[in-house]
This record gives structure tokens, C-alpha cells and sequence, in this order.
């Protein structure tokens, strides 16, 4: 089939590797534009734009792909179908049409959960031990298609929105390109979402990225390790904000040797360890990232800052 492949981010790119080795022919993609980037504020291209560059693969980059321009060009290349990975912008019934098998998107959960923007993350913070992926039809709502194909993916118990993210795409693009050569054939049907078990994963904001150290230990765990590495979990400390990597949470039987716990954002610094109380027991912080430096372990941040045993992070 002649495809025109629509993503952005790097989660997309081994869908479009995998497209390349495949026996369909990818005519052109369609991503978001250059956006600015860096202390400079330059402008730089997405990295499926940049994959596409570097191949010699045209690319379109319409503010809204509802642009009549963007619409007579996607029209011109004729394609069969747009696979589509994570592409990051409502598409019209107008592009929708064009392709003679429509736009084909996969998508990072077990549909019809976690619709939306960050299903990833989604299914960390809420504590899920499976998710997956879909391959579906996509309409105008909100990934609300027939489904052609899953997959499940265990969570692990310390996985980071980034390490599912990451085994996701990669088996996912397998998947996509098996849907994608049954369309070709024939052979796959899609299958209506059951309209039981819907749930809605919006975008996480950096204040839905902000530690709430008043919660169990296994909330705050599960927030930290759902915004890494994006948009990445933060706590106030002296005024500034402190961006945090995953900890790990004590158990009631290790908790400072039985001495009482610290009360919620309360640290204690030990020699080789840094601890913050919170609604339960408390967690071993991981890495610190102070504002203008790099990421270090918490015992070298607390060494460096002074922090000491009583302070509290907010």
C-alpha cells in the first residue's frame, strides 16, 4: 500500500522503521512544525521530521491539518492509508476521508482505557499491572474507533512512564505494520470498542507533576515514576524547585531503625541516603536535579545544598 505516515515525537520512530522495512511504500509523513527548543530558542524540527529528512522522504508540516492546502497535498499523493503514532493534533473528517483505508492509529493502552493524550503515564499513576497497545480506526472522537489488533504489557513495579513507553513502541510497530499488511490483504476486521471499562488519560501538566508528600508512599512512588521523564516530578525545597527521579519507598519494618517516621516532606539525611516522610511510611529519594545543574545521586545533592535532617521539601 502507498502510505503517508503522521507522527511527531521519537516514541513514533520505530513504527516508521519498521514501515521502511516493510513491504509497503511510505510516500511522505505529516508532522507537527519545527517548534523552538534550548536557551536559544531555535526552531527545530520533530524527530519524525528529521527521520524523514534524513531519507530523502517528503514532509508536511500544516499548522492544522485542516489547512486547504495541507488537504489538496495529502489528497495528491494518493495514499491507501496513514498510520498514524502519537501525532498530536486533532484530524478533520476531511483528512480522515482522503485515504482509501483511513487513518490507522496505534495507541499506547488496552482500549477503550485510558483514551487520550498519556495512557503511559495514565497507567502508572493509577497503579495498573497490564496495558498494551491498540492498533484502530481512527474517527473524529476520542480514539473511540473500531480496534484491528492489541497487545498487553505487563508494568513492572518500579517501570517508568519512559521504559514502558519505550517497549511499547517497539511492539507496537510490529503490530501496526501486521495490521497494516492484513488491511492490504484483507485479511483483518475491526472489532467495536465495548462501551464498558472507558477511562480518560489526559496530558499531565507540571502541576499535576508536583509530589504530594501528604499522600501513601506508594501514591507518591507511582506519581514520580508516571512524569519521568516527562514532564518530569518536582517538589518545592528553600524556594526552588527541585526536579526528582524515581525513589523507593521503605517498608514499616526498615523505617530509621524504629525510630518514628518524619512527618510528610520532612527529610532525613543520613551519610549515604536521604529520606522524606509522607502519609505512611517514607521513601529513599534517587536522583536530585537542582534548578542549573545536573542530576546527581540525593546524598551528593544534600551534601552540596547543606540539607539537613528536619527541613522540609513542599
Amino acid at each position: 500500500m502507498r502510505l503517508v505516515f503522521a507522527g511527531t515525537p521519537s516514541v513514533a520512530l520505530p513504527a516508521l522503521d519498521a514501515i521502511a522495512a516493510s513491504a509497503h511504500e511510505l510516500v511522505a509523513v505529516v508532522t507537527r512544525p519545527d517548534s523552538p527548543s534550548g536557551r536559544g530558542r531555535q526552531l527545530v524540527p520533530s524527530p519524525v521530521s528529521a527521520w524523514a529528512t534524513g531519507r530523502g522522504i517528503p514532509v508536511l508540516t500544516p499548522a492544522k491539518p485542516r489547512e486547504p492546502e495541507f488537504l489538496e497535498r495529502l489528497g495528491a499523493l494518493e495514499p491507501d492509508c496513514v498510520p498514524v503514532v502519537a501525532y498530536g493534533a486533532l484530524v478533520p473528517r476531511t483528512a480522515l476521508d482522503i485515504p482509501r483505508y483511513g487513518w490507522i492509529n496505534l495507541h499506547f493502552s488496552l482500549l477503550p482505557a485510558w483514551r487520550g493524550a498519556a495512557p503511559v503515564q495514565h497507567a502508572v499513576l493509577h497503579g495498573d499491572d497490564m496495558t498494551g497497545a491498540s492498533v484502530f480506526l481512527l474517527e473524529e472522537g476520542l480514539d473511540t474507533g473500531p480496534v484491528f489488533g492489541t497487545l498487553t504489557e505487563p508494568v513492572g513495579p518500579r517501570d517508568t512512564s519512559g521504559d514502558l513507553l519505550d517497549r511499547l513502541a517497539g511492539s507496537g510497530a510490529e503490530l501496526l505494520v501486521r495490521v497494516l499488511d492484513g488491511i492490504a490483504t484483507g485479511n483483518v476486521t475491526a472489532v467495536p470498542q465495548p462501551h464498558e471499562g472507558i477511562s480518560t488519560a489526559p496530558k499531565l501538566t507540571v502541576e499535576d507533576a508536583q509530589v504530594r508528600w501528604g499522600d501513601p508512599a506508594f501514591a507518591v512512588d507511582r506519581r514520580i515514576r508516571a512524569c519521568t521523564p516527562a514532564p518530569g516530578a518536582w517538589t518545592a525545597f528553600r524556594g526552588e524547585r527541585l526536579k526528582l527521579g524515581p525513589v523507593v519507598p521503605l517498608t514499616a519494618a526498615t523505617v530509621i531503625g524504629g525510630a518514628p517516621s518524619p512527618g510528610p516532606g520532612e527529610l532525613v539525611v543520613e551519610r549515604n541516603r536521604v529520606l522524606v516522610g509522607t502519609g505512611t511510611v517514607p521513601v529513599v529519594l534517587g536522583t536530585v536535579t537542582a534548578p542549573g545543574k545536573k542530576a546527581m545521586p540525593a546524598d551528593a545533592w544534600a551534601r552540596g545544598a547543606r540539607a539537613e535532617s528536619g527541613e522540609r521539601a513542599s
